[in-house]
C-alpha cells in the first residue's frame, strides 16, 4: 500500500513538471514573437528534421493515449477533462495525472 502511495506521489510530481517545464518553454515561445496562427506555429513545429521528429512522436503519442483515456469509462466525464489537458496543456501533464488517478483509486480499492 504504501509502494501505490509512492508512485501516486511520484506520478503527481510528473504531472506538475510536465505543466510547469513545457509551458516555460511556450511562454519563452510567444514572448519572443510565436503564435498559434497555424502557419506560423506548424511552420515552426516542422522547421527540421528534428522538430518534425519530436512533433510526430509526441503528437502520435498524445492521441494513442487520448483514444485510450476515451474508452476508460471508469473515469466517468473526467475522461474527456484528461484529453483537453494533453491537447491543452501538454501529454507530459496529462499523462503523469491520469497514471496518478489510477494510483490513487487503486489505492482506495485495496484500503
Amino acid at each position: 500500500m504504501r509502494q501505490t502511495l509512492r508512485m501516486h506521489h511520484l506520478y503527481g510530481l510528473l504531472a506538475l513538471l510536465g505543466l510547469l517545464l513545457p509551458w516555460y518553454f511556450n511562454l519563452l515561445y510567444f514572448a519572443a514573437g510565436g503564435s498559434i496562427r497555424p502557419e506560423l506555429f506548424w511552420g515552426h513545429a516542422f522547421a527540421n528534421a528534428l522538430t518534425t521528429g519530436i512533433t510526430l512522436d509526441v503528437y502520435l503519442a498524445a492521441i494513442a493515449f487520448s483514444v485510450w483515456v476515451a474508452t476508460d469509462r471508469s473515469l466517468g466525464r473526467w475522461r474527456w477533462a484528461l484529453i483537453a489537458a494533453c491537447f491543452g496543456a501538454s501529454l507530459a501533464f496529462a499523462l503523469p495525472l491520469y497514471l496518478a488517478i489510477q494510483r490513487l483509486r487503486g489505492w482506495r480499492m485495496e484500503g
